[in-house]
This record gives structure tokens, sequence and C-alpha cells, in this order.
């Protein structure tokens, strides 16, 4: 991808899954990446296994303070940010919407819609103080089309969608913000529950007839966050096979 080599980078929840194949992609364009992560033991394989990070942070992206000093040590490491992608998040699969317990709720909504808010907001001022960047915020399928079981996570991604929306019309022209929003991503975790059974299922509703590689939403980001998406700016860019191309996801 054009214009990402030196590029300053901040991945969250950059310690698996979506996030750590993000981070390999970046580093592998010759970018300077750093993650960001709240997962001690994660972010040490990590470290060991990525030698060209440019550093790891711990943090909690829910909690503003912790938020505020991963920057403080980002601005030590980095001295600046040019692209952030936006990746932490949770789900949790409730078996009634009318039985869920309300703390799970708020820390799914504190998590992936406030985190998003928290992380971005510090991003923001220093690209402002700077020559602008690139904010990539993690959206979902779960976010356009109804789901069951996640009431909770598809508000949340859907809050980040039209968060990304008006970070883009206000940030523009220095900062193009933009959301990815994957359908089914076989992340080792989520392969891990799957029974051939479910595989199989899920894999059915999908026109394409697999789930997405982590490696190719890795892409997705890379090219939103170059030079050739340079007139790319609040928009919602959708990787699921086509799965909801016919609204297959909700039957």
């Amino acid at each position: 991808m054009q214009g990402l080599t030196d590029k300053r980078v901040l991945v969250t929840g950059g310690a698996s899954g979506i996030g750590e194949a993000t981070a390999r992609r970046f580093a592998e364009e010759g970018a300077r990446v750093v993650i960001l992560d709240r997962d001690v033991e994660q972010l040490e394989r990590v470290r060991a296994e990525q030698s060209g990070l440019a550093g790891t942070v711990l943090a909690d992206v829910s909690d503003p303070g912790s938020v505020e000093r991963a920057f403080q040590e980002l601005d030590t490491l980095l001295a600046g940010l040019d692209v952030l992608i936006n990746n932490a998040g949770i789900s949790i699969r409730h078996s009634s919407f009318v039985e869920v317990d309300p703390e799970e709720w708020q820390r799914v909504i504190d998590i992936n819609l406030t985190g998003v808010f928290l992380v971005a907001q510090q991003a923001a001022k220093r690209m402002l103080a700077g020559a602008g960047g690139v904010i990539l915020n993690m959206g979902s399928t779960n976010a356009l089309t109804g789901y069951r079981h996640y009431f909770d996570y598809n508000a949340s991604k859907a809050g980040v969608v039209e968060l990304t929306r008006s970070m883009a019309l206000e940030l523009a022209p220095s900062i193009r913000v933009n959301a990815v929003c994957p359908g089914y991503v076989l992340t080792p975790m989520q392969e891990a529950e799957y029974t051939p059974e479910l595989m199989a299922e899920l894999n059915a509703k999908i026109p394409l007839g697999r789930h997405a590689k982590t490696e190719e939403v890795a892409a997705l980001f890379a090219f939103l966050a170059s030079d050739e998406a340079a007139y790319l700016t609040g928009q919602c860019y959708v990787i699921d096979g086509g799965e909801t191309a016919g609204a297959l996801a909700s039957r």
C-alpha cells in the first residue's frame, strides 16, 4: 500500500485476533506500530513473536484515566500518531433479552462504544496538532442488521458507525475517519468454540461459503489507511463475503 512506510500506528485490542493480524500487516508495510491491549499475557506473547513492533501499551479502553496514561506513554514511543486502528471490543452471547444483567450491558457499551470514543478523542488531539491522520473504527455487520442474543453488542456497533460518520464531518479535512464492518471472521478463539456442525451451519449463510480470515480484514484496514484511499471518509466498509446482501444473517 502506498504511504504507510514509517507511519506511526496504534492498534487497540492488538494482542489477538483481527487486531494482532492488523498490527502485523502494518509492520510488514514498514509502519511503526504500537499495540494497546489489557491482556498482559497476550501482550507479552505478541511482543515476543512480532519483533518489528515499536512498542506495547497496557491499558483498558473503557477507563478514561487508563486511556490518557496510555497516550502519554505513546507520546514517548512514537512522538505523535498518524493512524489509529480502534479495534478493541468484546461480545457476550445472551440467552434472553429480559434476563440479561444490566452490568453486562454496561460493560459491552463501555468497551465497544465509549472506549472507541475515548481512544479516538486522544488520537484526534494529536493528529490535529500534527499533520492530520486516519482513524479507523471497528464496526460490525451487527450494526447494520438484527442478530439475536447480541443486542448490547449490536447497539454498541451501531453507535460506532454513527460516531464514525459524525467524527468524519467534524475532523475533515485533516483527519479521515471510516469504519470497517466485518461479518463472520475466523479468529483462533472462535474456531476453538465451533463444532464442525456449527461451522457448516454458519458458512452456509455466507455466499462465499466461509468465514473471513483475520488477514483479509487487516488488508482492508491497510488500504483504508493508505494514500490509495485518500478520498474516502465517513463511510462504513462491509467485509462479509456477501452475508448481508440477502439478509441471511438474521435467519
